[in-house]
């Protein structure tokens, strides 16, 4: 059985390690501008690209975390000189030199387009700088990833209630409205921007193990258990009031399951033993949440809205990647088969459905009756190459260190 076991991992890990290379390959071969600098701000679904769309920092800064965080595995240069060109980029181009912080998007010459400032966007910036020191040592992206921490917390969090206002107006100011995309409510703090503030402080704490963050990293993670993780259904509540105030009640299977990992992640990163074994619990509890999600060919399935029992079938390529790793990571806190084989699973749903074998990288997702969503961009503002690498990586470096070691951590 630990022979068969061991196959199977290694089988698996080969497999992320070819899909990494693959989908870095794509980005490299389609999206640097060369006229510009930085990237293609979109390519649409046909695999055109759109040289004068605008550049979103949400999309330069996955680069750079995409980049640098995959150098850390392959040791290609190439690698660590995209990630170069993006720090560059997003430095020249995306922070404001008046106010401080990241501008949400720019022209396709660089101009400040969208000044707005999205805490969410705050965080990936912290996220890519944070993983581009710890491969390369370039000093200025570490104070640049302190810098807009300490923007953070001037500006959003709540001194009364605790946790991180969504968005302000580039000087700061109060605006009406701050949603994050389209589809969002217009709530004053979203389960969205605490898990990306946390995932980006995480990332920090690991170049920079600062005692004042550190208590915001447990603070944030206290806002989780307290306020955004329901007490008996274990999926996240998605937007709140100021005060906490619950304002939806929709059911986001692909959020659950990155935050069952991700929470854990950042307990571990802090060293808190007491934190991770609290966690340890709530990360199967919210990974049998999502599972519910699943559909009969192993796809994890996007919304379901409790009020009216209305499910959104549509599978998207973002919330597969994120399956392969919460399931992987179950399996390693339960030692319960049924969560290596969905994580395997949610990879062969994604060879199988996801992988553009036309152009390469992953379509956006498919509908309920298994067509490709249309009218969905490749490379966009939302469209970038970072839930897939990471599943990539997160995969590979737990599979290295089970193998080496014999024990899920």
């Amino acid at each position: 059985m630990k022979i068969q076991l061991k196959d199977l991992l290694d089988d698996y890990r080969i497999e992320m390690k070819v899909e990494l290379n693959a989908i870095l390959s794509y980005w490299i071969n389609n999206t640097c501008d060369n006229v510009h600098g930085g990237f293609i701000g979109r390519i649409d679904e046909n695999n055109v690209p759109h040289p004068e769309a605008p550049k979103g920092s949400v999309l330069n800064s996955r680069i750079l975390w995409a980049f640098a965080a995959a150098y850390g595995i392959t040791k290609n240069e190439e690698h660590l000189h995209v990630a170069r060109l993006a720090y560059k980029y997003i430095s020249n181009k995306f922070i404001d030199p008046v106010y401080g912080g990241v501008y949400w998007s720019v022209t396709a010459t660089g101009e400040p387009l969208d000044t707005k400032k999205q805490i969410y966007a705050l965080a990936f910036a912290i996220y890519g700088c944070s993983t581009y020191f710890a491969v390369s040592n370039h000093a200025e992206a570490k104070t640049t990833a302190i810098e807009l921490y300490h923007t953070i917390e001037k500006y959003s969090f709540d001194q009364q209630y605790s946790g991180y206002l969504d968005a302000f107006a580039r000087d700061w100011s109060a605006m009406d409205d701050i949603r994050l995309s389209a589809k969002d409510a217009n709530e004053k703090k979203t389960m969205n921007t605490h898990l990306h503030v946390l995932e980006a402080y995480t990332a920090l704490y690991r170049i920079w193990p600062d005692a004042g963050l550190k208590e915001k990293i447990v603070l944030l993670l206290k806002n989780f258990t307290e306020h955004i993780i329901h007490p008996t259904t274990h999926h996240l509540i998605l937007f709140f009031d100021e005060q906490w105030n619950v304002k939806a009640d929709t059911v986001s299977y692909g959020h659950d399951i990155e935050a069952a990992w991700l929470l854990l992640e950042a307990a571990e990163a802090i060293h808190d033993r007491e934190w991770i074994g609290k966690l340890k619990k709530i990360a199967v509890k919210i990974t049998d949440a999502a599972a519910q999600g699943l559909s009969v060919n192993s796809g994890l399935e996007y919304e379901f809205e409790p009020g009216n029992n209305h499910h959104t079938r549509e599978q998207h390529s973002w919330v597969q990647a994120e399956a392969m790793v919460g399931f992987f990571n179950a399996w390693q806190i339960s030692k319960k088969q049924q969560y290596l084989k969905q994580s395997i699973l949610s990879w062969e749903f994604v060879k199988e459905f996801i992988h553009d074998k036309q152009y390469g990288e992953w379509y956006w997702g498919r509908n309920e009756d298994g067509s490709v969503m249309a009218a969905q961009d490749k490379v966009g503002i939302w469209k970038c190459p970072y839930h897939n690498s990471r599943a990539c990586i997160e995969i590979i470096s737990r599979i290295s260190s089970f193998l080496s070691t014999g024990l899920p951590f």
